[in-house]
């Protein structure tokens, strides 16, 4: 008897092939048949009416490990699909930590956590975050990369200054225990302090660990702007020099003078892929990026951390060099305000100043009493926010978005943090939409791509990005993570101005088996596992 069977779907099993109509019966969590069932026996049956039936979403790239222990359920993701997230991302892992820095990284990340599920910080390693995690108990699956900038801080805070012999040899060992604990590799972001801080040659260093494991580097480049093609050249760099399977995160090209640069970008990877070069990327469906307000700032301005980057901005020689360095044309950083201008900045939280979420830096300069030097305005925004805030920053072609998100060598992600309605603010449409605007935008609407073909980015092409064989593929023997939804209706509803919205034509979402989203209404379900590369998917 079949602890569950699903019966009459448009089976789609996630790899590309064309549907068939069918059956699926699942036993223990897993996938014990793909067939026509007919009588056979079933402690619960569910009659999918023809809709499709797909694996369950896999999210290569998101920040949902900095709100899950307050947010276990994460229904901004599983609502829209998501039966499998990977953490970690863009060099901000929530471990390692170390007790002398702590408070630094807290401090770094509290903008991506609200105050009403901050955590309390009580552990150091890798394994015992995700230890943490599983005792908590999480919505759908978690797996996780420990960030190079989070290693970073734990070795030696913001301090700017090229780490030394024995500072790389404790980077290197807080990386290898991150990974015999389960990581599933390392990310990097590189426009960020203390990342900006690291040379490629550290970098390539550190990353010279995984090569004993094979695992995944995974980075947010240094540019995705004007130094975009030197950057993704530099990171193809690390999977040569490291032989190393390499992930280009959230793969883009921001301000209006670059656009026209990812086909070029594209055409390096696949070169590369030629040359034997393990390199993909990933994209999200939207033409803003979202990420913290302290972004704005070069950086050395976060040199220190948070708090000391909030007294050089009260101090007027640090102030004047600030403003002279967002100013200049050819700044060596990357440089939004530069790139997009102050009228494409929305801000999207601000615990501080909620007043100000909704609006453009520009409608807040041009409200300001200084607005005649809006350098000085945007400063003094910044202080009244206490660099505590988030924003989207709209600088995307809306057509070289849609071939990145076409082309074969891209998987779909949401670079989005956990959410719910009840947190307010204004986040990132994305966090609530990812995969059904993908779907319906890509597939059901322009057909750039098959819905079979739409479906394998998001479930067995990420799967197989860091090594899930038992995931992301309707087959016997596999997890059950599961999405039935509606072709005819599926369609993301989120926006900008009103962003709390959950998707329509998601049906139900199984993880590990078992029943997470129902008649497209969430239950609070405890079904995902937390995952260990090397040690077992369940």
């Amino acid at each position: 008897m079949y602890d569950l069977t699903i019966r009459n779907a448009w089976i789609y099993d996630g790899t590309g092939n064309p549907p068939i109509r069918g059956d699926v019966g699942i036993r223990e969590g897993k996938i014990d048949a793909v067939r026509h069932l007919g009588k056979e026996e079933s402690s619960k049956s569910i009659d999918a009416g023809g809709l499709a039936l797909s694996p369950g979403f896999i999210d290569l790239h998101n920040h949902l490990d900095m709100a899950v222990l307050g947010l276990p359920f994460m229904d901004s993701h599983t609502m829209q699909g998501v039966t499998t997230s990977l953490t970690g991302n863009c060099g901000l892992s929530m471990a390692p930590l170390s007790d002398a820095t702590r408070d630094l990284a807290r401090k770094y990340l509290s903008p991506f956590i609200p105050a009403a599920v901050m955590s309390d910080w009580r552990w150091n390693s890798f394994g015992d975050f995700m230890k943490r995690v599983e005792n908590n108990g999480v919505g759908h699956n978690i797996a996780g990369l420990a960030g190079q900038g989070s290693i970073r801080i734990a070795v030696k805070g913001f301090d700017p200054s090229p780490s030394t012999g024995e500072e790389m040899r404790t980077m290197k060992t807080l990386l290898r225990n991150s990974l015999d604990e389960g990581a599933f590799g390392l990310s990097s972001g590189l426009i960020y302090p203390p990342g900006s801080f690291t040379s490629d040659r550290e970098l390539e260093e550190l990353a010279s660990v995984l090569t004993e494991y094979g695992a995944l580097y995974s980075t947010h480049m240094r540019s995705e702007g004007s130094m975009l093609t030197e950057s993704v050249e530099a990171t193809i760099e690390v999977g040569r020099k490291c032989r190393i399977p390499v992930e280009i995160s959230h793969h883009k090209v921001t301000g209006r003078c670059n656009w026209g640069k990812l086909h070029r970008t594209l055409r390096i990877m696949e070169l590369a892929r030629e040359e034997g070069i393990d390199v993909c990327c990933d994209v999200y469906p939207y033409t803003a990026g979202s990420t913290t307000i302290s972004a704005l700032l070069p950086p050395f301005a976060l040199e220190g951390g948070v708090e000391l980057a909030k007294k050089r901005l009260t101090d007027p020689e640090a102030r004047e060099r600030i403003k002279l360095s967002i100013q200049n044309p050819r700044s060596d950083w990357e440089n939004f305000i530069n790139d997009m201008g102050f009228e494409n900045i929305l801000i999207c939280s601000s615990p501080e100043k909620p007043e100000y979420q909704g609006r453009t830096l520009k409608e807040l300069i041009d409200g300001h009493p200084g607005k005649d030097d809006p350098y000085e305005a945007f400063i003094d925004i910044l202080l009244d926010m206490q660099c505590d805030a988030t924003m989207a920053m709209f600088g995307m072609d809306e057509e070289e978005v849609e071939y990145g998100l076409a082309h074969p060598l891209s998987s779909v992600i949401t670079d989005a943090w956990a959410m719910s309605p009840a947190l307010g603010g204004r986040p990132h449409p994305r966090t609530y939409g990812t995969f059904p605007a993908f779907l319906r935008r890509i597939a059901l609407d322009s057909r750039r791509l098959s819905l079979e073909n739409a479906l394998r980015k998001i479930t067995s092409l990420p799967a197989s990005r860091i090594g899930l064989s038992d995931r992301g593929v309707i087959k016997k023997g596999c997890w059950a993570d599961l999405v039935l939804f509606d072709p005819k209706t599926l369609r993301d509803k989120a926006t900008y101005a009103d962003p709390h919205r959950y998707p329509e034509g998601i049906e139900m979402v199984l993880v590990n088996g078992r029943v997470v989203v129902e008649r497209g209404e969430a239950r609070e379900t405890k079904a995902g596992h937390v995952l260990r590369r090397g040690q077992g998917n369940g």
